[in-house]
């Protein structure tokens, strides 16, 4: 029997002193968004809450560590190529670690960026034209900063 009950995700947009966030590409061979850019999370484990899995996604996908949660930047409902519905809830976030140098996932990223907000075009590489969500996100993430004045 399938669950018809939207996977929850939780997605951490990490901002470094400078003010920008990071990204990084999915793999070639990853199933939903192929070689597109993306920040960092995953789906909730079962009985998981969302602070818990937003620190066990940034240790996995980055080796750093979740310092502190600045401020929640939206909740997101969509559908997959899988025909899954998720809802992720993004955070705005610092993290303790080298940040020049973070341990991405073997063979779920291939490369990272670290982005200000002039630069978010990137994010449109290997997206269809409607999936416009990574950038959506993007733009409120540096709203979200803005409006922290940090």
């Amino acid at each position: 029997m399938v669950s018809t009950e939207p996977l929850r995700c939780a997605g951490a947009l990490i901002v470094d002193d400078d003010g920008r966030i990071f990204f990084q590409r999915r793999s070639p061979h990853r199933r939903l968004f192929p070689n597109c850019w993306d920040v960092v999370g995953g789906h909730l484990e079962p009985g998981e809450d969302i602070d818990t899995a937003l620190r066990r996604e940034i240790t996995e996908e980055t080796g750093w560590s979740l310092s502190h949660v600045l401020v929640q930047v939206g909740e997101y409902t969509y559908v997959g190529d899988d025909g899954l519905t998720r809802i992720e809830y993004d955070f705005l976030v610092r993290v303790d670690g080298d940040l020049d140098h973070p341990r991405l996932e073997a063979g779920k990223h291939t490369e990272y960026r670290w982005l200000a907000e002039h630069e978010l075009s990137v994010l449109d590489e290997h997206r269809d034209v409607n999936d416009g969500l990574i950038r959506r996100i993007a733009d409120e993430g540096f709203a979200a900063l803005r409006s922290t004045g940090l």
